[in-house]
């Protein structure tokens, strides 16, 4: 039977030490926008609407709040917002599906390049309790950035943009703006 991270191990990096990711443990950039370019299309085909992970979470945060206290679900407007499409259980979303595919593609992704083994990935000048403060930060603040974006990067990025929306590319651009004026001041992560 054909193995595929033997014929890679062969193949593709003869002088990299055991454990050590190289280029050829990622695909190509390129090939994997047009690759999702065309996700985006199939959803838009198929779902009648475009991409977005943010709304798979608020959906599940609206049905627990709901199962826990519907006065409140009921009385708050960000949870009916969720609820008010008489959706009653989070696997009813299609968006949660889309998420849980996401992260089930990512596990297999990595199982064929060789990359399912756990490791930080971070410069030699920092803690790993450190790196995890700082993705701990990161990840909450891109949450809270969703939230008032009104869409995450591929709701608001790559949905919004595909439709030529002033919201979806004004938000890209700020994604942007903002890596490069935090760069200087989270470099020692990786440097």
């Amino acid at each position: 039977m054909f193995n595929f991270k033997d014929w890679f191990k062969h193949h593709h990096h003869d002088n990299v030490r055991e454990g050590e990711l190289t280029p050829y443990h990622y695909t190509n950039p390129y090939l994997i926008g047009l690759l999702l370019g065309f996700v985006l299309l199939a959803t838009f085909l198929i779902m009648g609407r475009g991409l977005g992970a943010s709304g798979a979470l608020s959906t599940v945060v609206a049905m627990i709040v709901n199962a826990v206290s519907p006065q409140e679900a009921q009385s708050n407007a960000f949870y009916m917002g969720y609820l008010g499409d008489g959706v009653h259980n989070p696997l009813e979303n299609w968006l949660v599906f889309q998420v849980l595919g996401v992260i089930v593609g990512g596990f297999i992704s990595g199982a064929i390049a060789g990359r399912t083994k756990f490791i930080v990935s971070k410069g030699p000048r920092i803690s790993n309790k450190k790196r995890f403060l700082f993705a701990f930060i990161g990840g909450t603040l891109m949450g809270f950035g969703a939230k008032m974006a009104r869409g995450c990067t591929s709701g608001q990025g790559l949905t919004g943009g595909s439709v030529l929306s002033v919201g979806g590319w004004t938000f890209m651009l700020m994604v942007f703006v903002g890596a490069y004026a935090v760069a200087y001041f989270v470099r020692r992560q990786w440097t």
